[in-house]
């Protein structure tokens, strides 16, 4: 579990952000680099300094070719790598001349997930980012993972392969992040509970007939948080959320029951963990994913990062409700999948991505994501194991395919 390597870095003040001049990791990739997480990642690099103090290895994109070029040239990295090989064309022809290598294809990201760096930015969207993921647990001192699905669906494989490697994990979701900062691992022992907080989306007051109709536009719209589109979805629906109590089973030495989700609309403590004395320890800031990046970058040292600063006086109060399980039945599902254990919660994260994608090409309705992810999750002989990536991937497909289906058979009854 990460906190276990967290003990171990703390009492030892090592890794890779304590062995590089002032603090601060020198040899960097980001897997990733054009989504939101990248391009905040990218951000704090060049607010402490860019390339003239980071060796920047790999930087990649899904098919944004030009984006990624023009990143490639400013930091100076080593090689460009598009998932999507049909932008290899214009990845190679934005490069001539720069010396930056340019590569393209699923192998391809994993090869370069595999070039050992001080630090690896871990932030492909979705399960298009288990492989690489995986990949940079064996070569990379410090994985700073903001892919959700990493731990959800492939948590054998991945620390596996990141204990074997004797490499470290920082979260930098804000939620898990903050409870990575508040959790005292001297005192593992006496957590009753991680709370985790929730925006509550931008649905948090609509009734339930609202939210079946709930257009693209509108779910889009997040109150507080600037994300990309996949993610800003499922906190609408409040999938996002439920990955998060999965991950921070995943993450921390407490089981589900003592995972709480509260509904916190200002977004300003992201997590917090209570502990049998009473205490409640929270992380507060702004929200901006600026911080929990700095934090994953400096760690254990803390350095400046490129945010506002918390006005308190400004903000006037802080409001919390329990969240409502008949309007956002994603946390339940969380819940069924961590009990089922296996695949499930691979299977509800597949399903999951197939209705997203499906609401947002305008063959489902928004209320039909969960209902599909439900549906998935009851049918039998999806589950094709989880102790290895091949055995993920065969889980994944299924479940996907499971949806198709689906999706395709409620079209057709309208």
């Amino acid at each position: 579990m990460v906190i276990e390597a967290a003990q171990q870095d703390r009492a030892e003040q090592s890794g890779a952000a304590k062995t590089r001049s002032g603090g601060l990791p020198l040899r960097v990739s980001v897997f990733g680099a054009t989504g939101s997480i990248g391009s905040n990642t990218l951000d704090v690099l060049r607010a402490h300094g860019g390339r003239d103090r980071f060796e920047i290895d790999t930087l990649s994109a899904h098919g944004n070719a030009q984006k990624l070029a023009a990143l490639a040239r400013e930091f100076g990295a080593r090689r460009a790598v598009v998932s999507d090989e049909s932008a290899y064309g214009a990845l190679r022809e934005a490069l001539a001349g720069s010396g930056i290598e340019a590569a393209a294809g699923p192998r391809a990201l994993c090869d370069a997930a595999s070039e050992p760096v001080d630090w690896c930015m871990a932030a492909i969207a979705g399960a298009a980012g288990l492989a690489s993921s995986i990949s940079a647990a064996r070569s990379a001192r410090v994985v700073a993972l903001a892919n959700k699905e990493t731990l959800v669906c492939a948590e054998v494989p991945f620390f596996k392969a990141l204990t074997e490697a004797g490499n470290r994990l920082i979260p930098v979701d804000s939620e898990h992040s903050a409870i990575f900062q508040v959790f005292e691992t001297r005192a593992a022992h006496a957590v009753e509970r991680i709370i985790l907080t929730a925006s509550g989306g931008p649905f948090r007051t609509w009734s339930a007939e609202q939210i079946q109709q709930a257009t693209r536009e509108q779910a889009l719209r997040h109150p507080n948080w600037s994300m990309g589109t996949k993610i800003t979805i499922d906190s609408a629906s409040m999938f996002n959320k439920a990955l998060e109590v999965i991950e921070t089973a995943r993450l921390f030495p407490v089981s589900a029951d003592q995972i709480e989700v509260v509904v916190h609309p200002q977004s300003i403590i992201h997590s917090m963990v209570a502990y049998a004395d009473g205490s409640v320890l929270a992380q507060m800031g702004e929200p901006d994913m600026r911080t929990p990046i700095a934090y994953a970058l400096g760690y254990p040292e803390r350095i400046r990062a490129p945010v506002k600063a918390l006005d308190l006086t400004a903000m006037g109060r802080l409001d919390f409700e329990p969240p409502d399980l008949e309007r956002f039945p994603a946390l339940r599902l969380a819940r069924q999948a961590l009990e089922a254990g296996g695949g499930m919660a691979c299977i509800l994260n597949a399903a999951n991505e197939q209705a997203v994608a499906a609401f947002l090409s305008g063959r489902l309705r928004f209320g039909q994501i969960a209902e599909l992810v439900e549906a998935v999750m009851a049918m039998p002989g999806l589950d094709l194991g989880v102790l290895d990536l091949e055995a993920i991937m065969a889980t994944d497909q299924a479940a996907r395919a499971a949806a198709d289906r689906l999706i395709t058979h409620w079209a057709e009854k309208g």
